[in-house]
């Protein structure tokens, strides 16, 4: 149960590798973990949960099964309001898996960001994880390390649609995102709106149009869309994402 659990948190990572730098975990070690060859020592798992953020129950327990330890929306003053959107959103609304994203770039107007996502259950909450682009990070005087460029968010039911709010590690950017289906051969293709968090004063784009592809559960084609993420201009954009953008129509 922990190698596949472990295996499940893992998937969002393009490399094995880079994800044991990250843990500190010699890679073997961390491959025999992935296949049910050996368990961790105590303060090994506990290095291991405090990443992913779960707990001891891992071990024993599905991760889908598993709730994190405390929820804002869990709040009672709360919980008929926000927490009534977070807690069930239907799989077939807006699956787990993997997602390919097109936005226009807030740091270079003239380009667009392609990035993935990957989205996961976790108990009766959906959640949202990420990295930014090292090009992005570079252009903004940022670090380019794992823990800088990663963002994680949360999923809740809309009216007509589904939320998304989106932060980097300790809130230091967060950002709002709407999304709704729209008709596709494939039916795996949403739209709506990125919201960014600056002050009004501030120039530049403030909101952009987003698409979100879904590109299923499966490790392989998600390594290949990641193979080609990053900047672009709008004649190198996926085709049905550029149809959904509409270069040169975004607004402030």
């Amino acid at each position: 149960m922990f190698g596949r659990n472990l295996r499940i948190l893992s998937a969002p990572y393009a490399s094995i590798s880079d994800l044991a730098r990250q843990l500190g975990i010699n890679r073997t070690q961390f491959n025999r973990y992935l296949s049910g060859e050996s368990f961790p020592r105590p303060d090994i798992l506990a290095r291991i949960c405090r990443f992913f953020d779960v707990d001891a129950r891992i071990l024993l327990n599905p991760v889908e099964t598993l709730t994190p330890p405390s929820e804002a929306v869990g709040d009672p003053f709360l919980r008929g309001f926000v927490g009534a959107g977070i807690q069930n959103l239907p799989e077939a609304l807006f699956p787990s898996g993997f997602y390919r994203f097109s936005r226009r770039s807030f740091v270079d107007l003239d380009t667009y960001v392609v990035g993935m996502v990957h989205v996961r259950r976790i108990g009766r909450s959906t959640f949202l994880r990420g990295y930014e682009t090292k090009e992005a990070m570079r252009m903004q005087g940022l670090p380019e390390d794992g823990p800088s460029r990663e963002f994680r968010g949360q999923v809740m039911l809309q009216e007509d649609g589904v939320a998304l709010l989106v932060a980097r590690q300790n809130a230091m950017t967060c950002s709002f995102n709407f999304l709704s289906k729209v008709a596709s051969f494939q039916n795996n293709f949403w739209v709506g709106y990125l919201t960014r968090t600056v002050p009004e004063a501030t120039g530049g784009l403030r909101a952009a149009r987003l698409a979100y592809e879904y590109l299923g559960t499966s490790l392989g084609p998600a390594l290949d869309a990641a193979r080609i993420s990053g900047f672009r201009k709008a004649d190198q954009l996926p085709p049905f994402h550029a149809r959904l953008l509409k270069p040169g129509t975004d607004f402030h």
